[in-house]
């Protein structure tokens, strides 16, 4: 089964082989058995020149989610036909706030665990697999002399024993490193690189995601709190019309009382709501690489427009975003592995328990496979169907704001006319402002679900 290695773990293998092999390599008195040690050396010697499959380039980093629409392509010169570079200004943020549109950047550049992957793929990139082709089979030949050499010397040199132990030493050292020369050369070690970066980027993305979600959950207690704020308010008016009625005699203790209580713990429900506020604006400060303030300002949620969802295409998106899902990059690795596994232990035609196992090993894993497709359909189907859903929300929200909008303006006229009170005007004020944070809060659902949808298509990641 094919070894999947990720970035420095990688490196630091390969580092450690090498400096073992050269270790070995230089000694000149050791002794193995003629015939194994003549074939080694001519082998090694025979395998000169460079690779056979080049190392797959890495494809370009994918642009991040863009609010233009999920299957938006970048602007391409007419006459080369390559990319035309963004043009887009960036407005930094002003001190100590930040603005959706630069989440991504902002966590790109200061991150830690985002920087920390982003060195783990420089690693992986800097690597030269043609020279480290050549060193290995450098390493090979040296190996191969030294047992040559380790044949030829005399008896006197060492005893029988050592010259066994010396041997073993260096046939598990040629191993190594024909296992290091034989991945390179087969091209196996460029595609299990080529999968660790894609894997550290997938990383680094979701981490932008979770930066993303927690400004939009944001928003959302922001909003949360000005309607906690605003009830609370009210609150207030009907304590204090209440103490006055309980002056006059018309309410008992007993309801007053109950009318406090509810006030208090409407207070300790705002008092708690300001506290995990606090909290995620450190967690979004810390992912922004900012300084932990707690005071972090956000900038409004941006809406999606009509053009957005118009582009989306439930078909054609979803062929893009199992093209750029590592999930099911994984999976079939996964499967490509379970195959190679079932190649080697199965006989067809036989009857042995390995064969059967084997067989059933495989159908499994194919089961499994079709297991994880079936999933991410049904979870993409459900996310864009979810997006549709929050547009007929807010649509039916602005519906009734449109209504409150109309009830809030004949109470001003019969308030300024003097057939209602102040606190009658007053509560009528409360259901405008209720109606408008629904609209508010339907369209920053709107636009998470949205975003994700995003980031879905343009990067295969499902929530």
């Amino acid at each position: 089964m094919k070894q999947r290695i990720i970035a420095l773990l990688l490196v630091l293998a390969l580092t450690l082989s090498v400096c073992a092999v050269s270790a070995l390599a230089g000694e000149e008195s050791w002794e193995q058995p003629e015939e194994q040690a003549a074939e080694m050396a001519e082998t090694a010697a025979a395998e000169d020149g460079g690779t056979e499959e080049e190392a797959p380039e890495d494809g370009a980093e994918s642009a991040p989610p863009s609010l233009a629409g999920p299957d938006a392509e970048p602007e391409v010169d007419p006459e080369t036909g390559e990319p035309l570079p963004e043009t887009e200004e960036i407005v930094p943020d002003e001190l100590g706030s930040v603005t959706f549109a630069n989440v991504e950047r902002r966590m790109r550049e200061n991150n830690l665990q985002v920087l920390i992957l982003e060195e783990s793929v420089q690693t992986i990139q800097e690597i030269d697999y043609d020279d480290l082709y050549e060193d290995l089979r450098q390493q090979l030949n040296s190996l191969a002399k030294t047992q040559w050499s380790l044949v030829l010397s005399g008896s006197l040199i060492m005893s029988e024993y050592e010259k066994d132990k010396t041997y073993d030493q260096l046939d598990q050292a040629y191993d190594a490193v024909r296992e290091q020369f034989d991945a390179i050369k087969d091209g196996e070690m460029q595609k299990d690189n080529a999968d660790a970066i894609r894997q550290l980027k997938n990383l680094q993305d979701q981490i932008i995601v979770a930066g993303e979600a927690t400004y939009v959950a944001l928003a959302a207690m922001e909003t949360q709190e000005t309607a906690l704020q605003r009830q609370l308010e009210a609150l207030n008016r009907t304590v204090e019309e209440m103490e006055l009625r309980y002056q006059l005699g018309q309410v008992s203790a007993l309801q007053l009382s109950q009318t406090k209580a509810g006030r208090e713990s409407l207070v300790s429900g705002l008092e708690t709501l300001r506290m995990n506020i606090k909290t995620y604006k450190y967690q979004l400060e810390m992912l922004l690489g900012a300084e932990q303030t707690g005071e972090i300002k956000l900038g409004p949620v941006p809406e999606v427009t009509e053009k957005q969802l118009a582009a989306m295409d439930l078909e054609a998106d979803l062929l893009a975003a199992k093209e750029k899902s590592w999930e099911l990059h994984d999976a079939a690795n996964t499967l490509e592995d379970a195959k190679e596994d079932f190649k080697d232990n199965y006989s067809y035609g036989s009857t042995s328990l390995t064969s059967k196992q084997a067989l059933h090993t495989w159908n499994a894993a194919q089961y499994t496979y079709s297991n994880t497709v079936q999933n991410y359909e049904l979870n993409f189907r459900a996310l864009y169907a979810q997006v549709l859903d929050n547009k007929q929300i807010l649509d039916a929200a602005k519906v009734s704001l449109a209504c409150e909008q109309e009830d809030y303006a004949a109470m001003e006229l019969k308030y300024r006319q003097g057939s209602i009170s102040k606190n009658a005007l007053l509560s009528a004020e409360d259901e405008l402002r209720t109606a408008e944070e629904t609209v508010k809060t339907s369209a920053n659902n709107l636009f998470s679900s949205y975003n994700n949808y995003c980031w879905a298509v343009q990067h295969g990641i499902l929530n």
